[in-house]
C-alpha cells in the first residue's frame, strides 16, 4: 500500500510538471500583449524594452565612421549565414512578377501577396538550412518575425513596425547565441540590414508597396527609419559632410552609395522628384540644419524611442517571446497566435487603437512610388524635353 501511494506521488509530481511545461511553453509563444496606454508604461519601463534599445544602439555605434563597403573582415559564418538566408528571400521575390495591369491601380499590386505566402510557408525551413543548431521551439520564436518583416499580407504596406520585426529577428538570433556582438555587430549593418534595405526598395518598387499610415508623410521616410539612424552614426566622424550637405544634389548622388542617410535622401528624391525636399519631408528639411551628425544621431535615437518604441497604433502590433519577454502587468493575449493566416493582423479586436490619420490600418495611402510610375507612363512630353 505505501508502495502504491509513492508511485501515485511520483506520477502525480510528473503530470504537474509535464502539465506547467506545457503552460509555460504556451505562454512563450509570440503574441501581442499591448493594448493600453497603461501597458504602453509598463513597456516603456521594462527591462526588455531596455535591453533592446541597448543592442540598437550597439549596432549603431559599431558603424561610426564606416563607410558602407568598410565592413569587418573576415566575415563570419553566422553572418555568411544570414546574408544566405536573404539571398533565398531575393529569389521568392523573382519568382512573384508583378502580372496586372500597371494602369489598374495607384495602390499596392495583389501579386505581393504571393510573395509574402511563399515566405511564411518556408521561413522556418529557410531558418533551419542556415541555422541547424536551432531548435524547433527556436525557430518557431524567429520566424513569425522573419514573416513580419517584410510587410502586411492583407494591406500590401510597410512601415517602421515591420522593420521593428527585422531587427528583432537579429535580436533572437543574437539572444541564441548565434551572432557575437563583438565580432558581428558592424557586418550585421554593413552587410545583413543593407541587404535587406535593397531587398525592401525592391519589394517597395516593384509591388508599390503603401505606406504603413500616414507617419511618411511628414517623417522621415514612408517606409523606413533605421537607415537614417545607422546612417547617422556613419557620418558622426566625417570630416566635411554636414547635415546640410543632403541639399545638394550633387554630394548626395555622389555619396548614396557610400552611407546609408545619403541612400536614403537618393531615393526620396527620385521616387517624389516632382517636389522639393522642403514639401514632403519636412522633419528632414528641419534635421539638415542640425550642426553636426553627432547631434542628428543623438536625436534619432530620441526620436525613434518615441515614434516607434512608444507609439501605440505601432507597438499593439509588437510580438513578445521568449527572447522578447512581456513585462508583468501588461494586458492578457488577443486569444489568437501568429499563424501566417490573412486573419491575424486584422484589426478589428477590442481596444485597437488607431491616432489621428489611423497610423496602422486606416486610411490608405497611395504609394509615392506608384504615383511616380503612373506620372511617367502618361506624361506627354513638350518640344523641348
Amino acid at each position: 500500500m505505501t508502495e502504491e501511494k509513492d508511485f501515485c506521488v511520483v506520477a502525480s509530481a510528473i503530470y504537474k510538471t509535464i502539465k506547467n511545461s506545457a503552460l509555460i511553453q504556451e505562454k512563450m509563444l509570440p503574441e501581442k500583449r499591448l493594448l493600453t496606454s497603461e501597458d504602453m508604461k509598463l513597456w516603456e519601463e521594462s527591462q526588455t524594452r531596455a535591453d533592446f534599445t541597448k543592442f540598437i544602439m550597439d549596432l549603431a555605434e559599431s558603424v561610426k565612421g564606416h563607410e558602407n563597403s568598410q565592413y569587418k573582415e573576415p566575415i563570419s559564418e553566422p553572418v555568411n549565414s544570414m546574408m544566405n538566408l536573404l539571398s533565398h528571400i531575393r529569389d521568392i521575390v523573382q519568382k512573384h512578377p508583378v502580372i496586372k495591369d500597371a494602369d489598374s491601380s495607384r495602390f499596392g499590386k495583389i501579386e505581393f501577396r504571393d510573395f509574402y505566402d511563399e515566405v511564411s510557408q518556408n521561413s522556418r525551413a529557410l531558418l533551419r538550412s542556415e541555422f541547424p543548431s536551432l531548435t524547433d521551439g527556436q525557430l518557431e520564436q524567429l520566424s513569425i518575425y522573419l514573416d513580419e518583416s517584410w510587410g502586411n499580407k492583407r494591406r500590401i504596406d510597410y512601415g517602421s513596425g515591420h522593420e521593428l520585426n527585422f531587427l528583432c529577428l537579429l535580436y533572437g538570433l543574437y539572444n541564441y547565441g548565434v551572432f557575437n556582438l563583438s565580432n558581428d555587430s558592424t557586418n550585421l549593418i554593413l552587410k545583413v540590414f543593407i541587404e535587406y534595405l535593397q531587398i525592401m526598395r525592391i519589394l517597395e518598387t516593384k509591388y508599390w508597396l503603401e505606406p504603413a499610415g500616414s507617419h511618411g508623410v511628414w517623417g522621415l521616410d514612408d517606409y523606413h527609419f533605421l537607415p537614417f539612424l545607422f546612417g547617422a552614426f556613419q557620418l558622426t566622424t566625417h570630416k566635411h559632410l554636414k547635415p546640410i550637405s543632403i541639399h545638394n544634389n550633387d554630394l548626395v548622388e555622389m555619396f548614396a552609395h557610400r552611407y546609408l542617410y545619403f541612400g536614403c535622401i537618393a531615393f526620396i528624391n527620385k521616387v517624389k522628384s516632382s517636389a522639393s525636399l522642403r514639401w514632403h519631408s519636412p522633419m528632414l528639411d528641419d534635421i539638415s540644419g542640425v550642426k553636426t551628425w553627432s547631434k542628428v544621431a543623438e536625436g534619432m535615437i530620441k526620436m525613434y524611442k518615441v515614434e516607434v518604441l512608444s507609439k501605440l497604433p505601432i507597438m499593439q502590433h509588437f510580438y513578445f517571446s521568449e527572447f522578447l519577454p512581456c513585462p508583468e502587468g501588461v494586458s492578457p493575449p488577443r486569444g489568437h497566435i501568429h499563424d501566417g493566416t490573412d486573419m491575424d493582423d486584422e484589426c478589428n479586436f477590442e481596444g485597437h487603437v488607431h491616432s489621428t490619420w489611423g497610423d496602422c490600418c486606416g486610411i490608405k495611402l497611395p504609394s509615392a512610388i506608384a504615383a511616380t510610375e503612373m506620372n511617367k507612363k502618361h506624361h506627354k512630353p513638350i518640344p523641348f524635353d
